[in-house]
């Protein structure tokens, strides 16, 4: 989901990162208006957490062309609901081609949900678990796909019970959610990008 390039200019006088496809509308306006920003909320921070277990052996981009349906599969991403889920529903998803029908995964979303609830009742809420971390702080960096952090989050996680969730899945979720900037150099989101804008 990034390029260790620099940021390639846009039509529109806008740089942004190298790996944003300029011919999915639906592409740019993630890189332009969810990644990268910082996310407090559970319910989002458990959208993309499933969805980037999803993406593992996968392109992001092809993860959020299903994006939709994933959402209407897991019951727009409501945490209890998935919880409840069972071999039944994994049965009904199999079947479902709107989505990534990949049976571990699947199991593994379940099985995840039910780690994330427990972790917000050990922790008061995902998200205060997940910026202790770092502190509550963002860390600004590029060019990567794994970092100490991402290595001892995954390394817990997995202690915890979740699948997928290896430190280059977990290193692409903190970017995604903001918990690492890691825009380009000259994307007009990161880190002094905007006064580089149009230029």
């Amino acid at each position: 989901m990034k390029g260790t390039e620099t940021a390639m200019r846009w039509p529109d006088g806008k740089r942004r990162c190298i790996w944003a496809n300029p011919r999915n509308a639906r592409y740019i306006r993630y890189h332009d208006e969810e990644w990268g920003r910082p996310v407090y909320d559970d319910g989002k921070l458990f959208e993309l957490l499933l969805l980037e277990c999803f993406q593992a052996g996968l392109s992001w981009e092809c993860i959020l062309n299903k994006r939709e349906g994933f959402r209407w599969a897991f019951a727009a991403f409501d945490l209890a609901a998935v919880c409840a889920f069972t071999a039944a529903d994994v049965e009904r998803l199999m079947q479902d081609a709107s989505i990534i029908r990949h049976r571990r995964k699947l199991e593994a979303a379940i099985k995840n949900a039910r780690v994330f609830r427990a972790i917000q009742q050990e922790f008061g809420s995902f998200a205060r678990y997940l910026w202790q971390w770092t502190e509550g702080q963002v860390v600004q960096e590029y060019g990567r796909t794994t970092s100490p952090i991402s290595d001892a989050l995954a390394r817990d996680l997995k202690q915890r019970g979740m699948k997928f969730v290896g430190s280059t899945t977990i290193y692409s979720y903190l970017q995604a959610v903001g918990v690492i900037d890691a825009h380009d150099p000259g994307c007009f989101l990161s880190a002094g990008g905007a006064a580089q804008t149009g230029k």
